[in-house]
């Protein structure tokens, strides 16, 4: 059974191109990249070129980011709800907690995502900090 297991790449794989999928077909922007790595029962997500079109252009304009950061908040509520569903579905593991934000200045946007366990995958240890380094058959 364990072969026919993911590997953590393959998970981390899907996970970054789901991610880029999502972005494009709710925002209609697409990031330039999309990282995720696994960490016993945490997921880190980085995003580069998180920002739309309209909050680059708002940062640009703007002398007070006040107005950028409100949509942006808000972008990030509307996304951060499809994302933990996204995550649970490739990972198939419950997501306990998301912490969610970016940053104006270098377009990035960040999550760090705490999971009820790790997922299973077929080579549990190359999972940094995974405890056991077995799989949860």
């Amino acid at each position: 059974m364990a072969q026919n297991l993911p590997t953590s790449g393959q998970l981390e794989r899907n996970l970054s191109q789901s991610i880029q999928k999502l972005y494009r077909q709710e925002l209609e922007h697409s990031p330039s990249k999309v990282t995720c790595q696994l960490f016993g029962n945490q997921l880190a997500i980085v995003i580069e070129d998180a920002l739309t079109a309209v909050e680059k252009t708002l940062a640009n304009t703007e002398e007070d980011s006040k107005t950028v950061k409100q949509l942006n908040g808000a972008i990030n509520e509307a996304i951060e709800s499809k994302l933990k569903t996204l995550i649970e579905e490739i990972l198939a593991v419950d997501v306990h907690d998301i912490l969610f934000d970016s940053t104006l200045k270098t377009n990035r946007t960040g999550a760090i995502v705490t999971l009820a366990q790790p997922p299973q995958v077929r080579n549990p240890e190359s999972i940094p900090k995974n405890k056991n380094g077995k799989s949860n058959k």
